[in-house]
């Protein structure tokens, strides 16, 4: 490929190597600074919670120290070389590492570090936007200085701030469809602090005849690869050293999917499932979530031929409602199809929901549920169980919406119930009662409840139906937690749980998300 081809050539003549060289570092420099941009706001958020909220602040943050940086530049007046390659030297070292470190971090300090975590945090992003923020500036003044004669003003402006551009859009595709999911975010910052890295050793040899300190810039330069190319061998075992000292128990599943990280841990007590951090079930007392979930609603029915299920990829509800001989048919719907191999494939895991997605009478269809729901117009349902997440980001969020309740409804049998699990009514009792609050607000009848699992404490759910609810006359024999003598208890709200004022959470407002995302940051700091 010629120089001029790359379209780096000023007023009609050849460019020269070095101006190729320093055109091809502005595209390398753009994509390096937004991976760390996007490596940072996807860590917070899976780290913190709300995505939308980590994001925007991370962005913010870092365009703001984007903007110091450039008017630090001003400042500088000579040795810009030696300048650039000193801070692609810093910027590929603490951007090339600072997932590692943020990782490293929430697994040492207390209860994942609360305001500590978030001042490294934005610290880290602070360092690493200012030092961005010097480098293309820098770059312009390089080339204006070395090829005042073939640039104007505009050419200038215009050929760096293309390749920069160029840079961040190959980086915004690459960063969700391969680099994270193939590397995941330790590996994916260590290789564009290599890469920044790459271009310091490349204006190291590129200006060899004007830098003062050659020999101490080379060392530099050789000092930085070695470590970050040690961080890239060392990736795996720091990411593994972290989650054990995260999560306590000997970790037997580990790995990235395209939604969440996956952690399956084994101990003395049993097994865990972890999403992102968050606890979704512990084998010893998982049964009581799940019979608390699934049964109300199906017992109400009598005779379930055909159910639902959103969500619930690990099958465990599943294996409740298999245990209504009248069910000829159950569809679950799973957004992750990791989780789903996971638990249809391990067999641990397999044991745990008593190998019912290989049932016969379950069609697993891997699909966004709300987008599902609105496609399947006229298939019905005598009864759904709906077993999300916790809303902790508006892509969850929209799942309590009224909005989606609405298309539930219309999949749901005249005579049929529908339940969803609604966090803790003890921790997040706004929350809680938001979701009851939702329901209503579509003309559904809502009947709340909960009960007490021992690894999350009082935890609630939410019956829904076109008629009231009533306590069933008999359940399935052989359940370990529900009885039909205690289940009208589990509809009894103590005075620190009981009803509270809230308005319905819609895709308009998304007042769940905040509210969630406010009482349980309370339970951490």
């Amino acid at each position: 490929m010629t120089p001029q081809s790359l379209g780096v050539a000023g007023r009609g003549t050849t460019a020269r190597p070095a101006e190729v060289a320093l055109l091809a570092s502005v595209f390398v420099v753009a994509a390096c600074g937004l991976v760390y941009e996007l490596a940072a706001g996807a860590l917070a958020s899976y780290l913190l919670g709300d995505s939308v909220l980590q994001f925007s602040t991370v962005i913010g943050t870092y365009l703001f120290a984007m903007g110091l940086g450039s008017w630090l530049s001003r400042h500088v007046e000579r040795e810009l070389v030696a300048l650039f390659l000193r801070v692609e030297l810093a910027v590929g070292l603490i951007g090339g590492l600072m997932p590692a470190a943020l990782f490293a971090a929430h697994s040492v300090l207390p209860a994942g570090g609360g305001a500590s975590f978030r001042a490294l945090l934005y610290l880290l992003v602070l360092a690493v936007g200012v030092l961005v923020g010097l480098e293309v500036p820098l770059v312009m003044r390089i080339l204006k200085r070395h090829f005042s004669e073939r640039y104007a003003l505009k050419e200038l402006v215009s050929q760096v701030l293309t390749f920069d551009y160029l840079g961040a859009l190959a980086v915004a595709v690459a960063f969700p469809l391969l680099l994270l999911p193939q590397l995941g975010l330790v590996r994916t910052g260590v290789l564009f602090g290599l890469l920044n890295a790459a271009v310091a050793v490349w204006a190291l040899w590129l200006f060899r005849g004007e830098l003062a300190r050659w020999r101490a810039n080379a060392l530099a330069c050789a000092a930085v690869v070695l470590v970050l190319a040690g961080a890239m061998v060392g990736a795996d075992a720091l990411t593994s050293w972290a989650e054990d000292r995260f999560y306590g128990d000997h970790i037997i599943v580990r790995e990235s999917s395209d939604y969440q990280r996956v952690v399956v841990t084994s101990g003395p007590t049993g097994v865990r499932l972890y999403l992102n951090g968050n606890l979704q079930f512990h084998s010893r007392d998982e049964y009581r979530y799940h019979e608390a979930l699934v049964h109300p609603a199906l017992a109400a029915h009598g005779a379930p031929r055909k159910v639902l299920v959103l969500g619930g990829g690990d099958g465990m509800a599943v294996r409740e409602i298999l245990k209504y001989p009248s069910v000829e048919q159950v569809v679950l719907v799973e957004l992750d199809p990791q989780i789903l191999a996971l638990f249809r494939d391990h067999e641990l895991l397999r044991r745990l929901n008593a190998d019912s997605l290989h049932s016969p009478k379950v069609t697993v269809v891997q699909a966004d549920a709300f987008t599902w729901l609105d496609g399947h117009d006229g298939e019905m349902f005598d009864a759904i169980v709906i077993d999300f997440p916790d809303p902790t980001n508006f892509s969850l969020g929209k799942l309590y919406t009224t909005t989606f309740y609405e298309r539930v409804d219309r999949h749901l049998a005249a005579s049929g119930f529908a339940v969803v699990q609604t966090t803790s009514p003890l921790i997040a009792r706004r929350s809680f009662w938001t979701v009851v609050a939702t329901i209503e607000a579509t003309g559904l009848a809502a009947t709340p409840y909960h009960a007490h699992v021992p690894s999350f404490g009082e935890w609630g759910f939410v019956l829904m139906g076109r008629r009231p609810w009533q306590p069933p006359r008999a359940l399935p024999p052989g359940l370990r937690f529900l009885t039909v003598e205690g289940m009208p208890a589990l509809l009894q709200f103590p005075p620190d749980m009981a009803r509270v004022s809230a308005q319905p959470n819609r895709l308009s407002n998304q007042v769940l998300v905040h509210t969630f995302e406010e009482e349980w940051g309370k339970v951490h700091e």
